[in-house]
């Protein structure tokens, strides 16, 4: 993005950020800011998932203004909340800045948000109005954006429903914006052809990726039963980077281990792209995968018993499965097994974006510091 002419003042904008979700999203974001001239970003990285992070920004060639380092070995949700928390507020006494841009719904999106409130800082966030309306499905995500969404100043909808859903809960609707998700910005900037249509015809590779603290326990053990089910089709081979989580980790040896699923560490977002590019299916819980998936154009069985994306589900690219075991099974053998039922599920419109969110979040960010300073 330019700006139409040169900014009046300079501003001092601070883009926060901790886990690989989030820098994939905010990546466009920082590109777009600094294609403006007399806007100063700082990159502020917690550190609350240092590794995906690290790897997440080098694909998108960011470098961290300032690294908070939070992450720390057996790590609670207190733990990260305070010291996020914590230093953020020293670093904005130190540096003060015009805006805090943070986005979705993690411990990082909630405690900068507050350091910002805290200092007088306006917030603004991204894909704000993501709702399951119940508080602990997600968990904690469902309250770390809920509460976000009560000190953001600027809240930018990635869908008409995000946007109805703050209208509903009271925001002025002056501080809503609908401007579509910027991870689609993400994947035609590091996978252009992601705009092609995907394969038609039967299917046999399924990508898999399961994390939600909801879901750890017996849930999480019948979604690996049924993986493990799916990888005994005949000529069907099924892949699962596994996340660092050591209780995901731990239910994943005791399940897979030793049989036919590929277990593979954790990607690099681009080796991760082109896996789920020549994936035909995805089981997941993600959320952020329900989105990727509508721009690839893959059919994803969800494996949580509620989304906050909806989109994806009327636009037909994903079937909410829960943990139930035969259905998971079932529904997979049918996308792997009838051309027609996949076709049917890999060819609406994408419900998240054009690729262009970035761009009106800048505009949007900078006309309100515009007001501000005159």
């Amino acid at each position: 993005m330019s700006s139409k002419g040169p900014l009046k003042k300079e501003f001092h904008v601070c883009v926060a950020f901790g886990t690989r979700p989030e820098v994939i999203k905010l990546a466009p974001v920082v590109r777009a800011f600094r294609a403006v001239a007399g806007v100063r970003v700082t990159v502020l990285a917690t550190g609350q998932h240092r590794t995906m992070m690290e790897e997440a920004m080098q694909v998108f060639g960011l470098k961290a203004d300032v690294d908070l380092r939070v992450m720390k070995k057996g790590q609670t949700l207190f733990h990260v909340t305070e010291r996020v928390l914590h230093e953020t507020g020293k670093f904005l006494s130190r540096q003060p800045v015009d805006l805090m841009v943070v986005q979705g719904d993690t411990a990082t999106t909630f405690a900068c948000a507050l350091a910002a409130f805290y200092r007088r800082i306006p917030v603004a966030h991204v894909e704000a109005g993501l709702r399951t309306n119940d508080k602990f499905r997600p968990f904690p995500e469902e309250m770390n954006r809920r509460m976000t969404t009560a000190l953001a100043d600027l809240h930018f909808a990635p869908t008409p429903r995000a946007a109805r859903d703050l209208k509903r809960e009271g925001v002025a609707s002056s501080k809503i914006f609908m401007v579509g998700n910027t991870v689609v910005d993400a994947l035609l900037q590091i996978v252009p052809s992601a705009r092609k249509k995907g394969k038609t015809g039967v299917r046999r590779k399924v990508l898999v990726t399961l994390h939600r603290r909801e879901s750890f326990g017996e849930g999480l053990r019948q979604v690996l039963l049924a993986v493990r089910d799916i990888s005994l089709f005949p000529g069907v081979e099924v892949v699962y980077p596994v996340h660092l989580n050591p209780q995901v980790r731990a239910q994943v040896q005791e399940v897979l281990s030793g049989g036919r699923v590929i277990l593979r560490e954790p990607m690099a977002y681009d080796d991760f792209l082109e896996l789920f590019r020549s994936a035909d299916i995805v089981v997941t819980d993600s959320g952020g995968i329900q989105e990727e998936a509508c721009t690839l154009r893959k059919p994803v069985l969800i494996a949580r018993e509620r989304t906050e994306r909806q989109e994806a589900i009327e636009a037909g690219f994903a079937e909410l499965v829960g943990f139930d075991r035969k259905r998971i099974v079932r529904q997979g053998r049918r996308l792997l097994e009838d051309g027609d039922f996949y076709r049917r599920r890999s060819s609406g419109k994408n419900p998240f974006g054009d690729g262009k969110s970035s761009a009106r979040i800048v505009r949007v960010c900078l006309k309100m510091l515009q007001g501000r300073k005159t």
